[in-house]
């Protein structure tokens, strides 16, 4: 059985990647964890905050593949203490986010059990060109 989708218009010619994007964003996970806030830092800049409180940096991973960027957490094997209450969570996650195109990971950072990742969007300069028009009349 094919799939329908929006794109198979004739109209919409080489956006196969944008609906490739819109695959990836529905398969992701609905968990909410870790918290997280996506701020915007200046005219081009954007942050993610993570609350990954119990987690070190050796810890976590951060990846980017395929305008895909990966958050990864998992805490390595210890004797474990004996806990009265545990109310921090800290078991492993992985968070993805889609990058849209011009989109980059400029730097992570660890900071009081918060993960920032600062993202950059680069603006392409706008181009005209103009495509000579071959008279073939004569």
């Amino acid at each position: 059985m094919s799939r329908l989708s929006l794109f198979d218009s004739p109209f919409l010619l080489g956006f196969d990647h944008l609906e490739s994007a819109l695959d990836r964003i529905s398969k992701l996970g609905s968990d909410n964890y870790p918290p997280y806030d996506i701020l915007r830092t200046g005219e081009n800049g954007i942050r993610i905050s993570l609350a990954v409180a119990g987690f070190g940096a050796g810890e976590l991973d951060v990846t980017v593949q395929d305008r895909q960027l990966g958050v990864h957490g998992r805490q390595k094997e210890n004797a474990e203490p004996v806990y009265l209450h545990r109310g921090i969570a800290t078991r492993q996650f992985q968070r993805s986010f889609v990058l849209a195109d011009g989109l980059e990971v400029k730097k992570a950072s660890l900071e009081n059990g918060m993960l920032h990742i600062d993202l950059e969007r680069h603006v392409p300069e706008v181009e005209v060109r103009h495509v000579k028009i071959e008279d073939r009349s004569r």
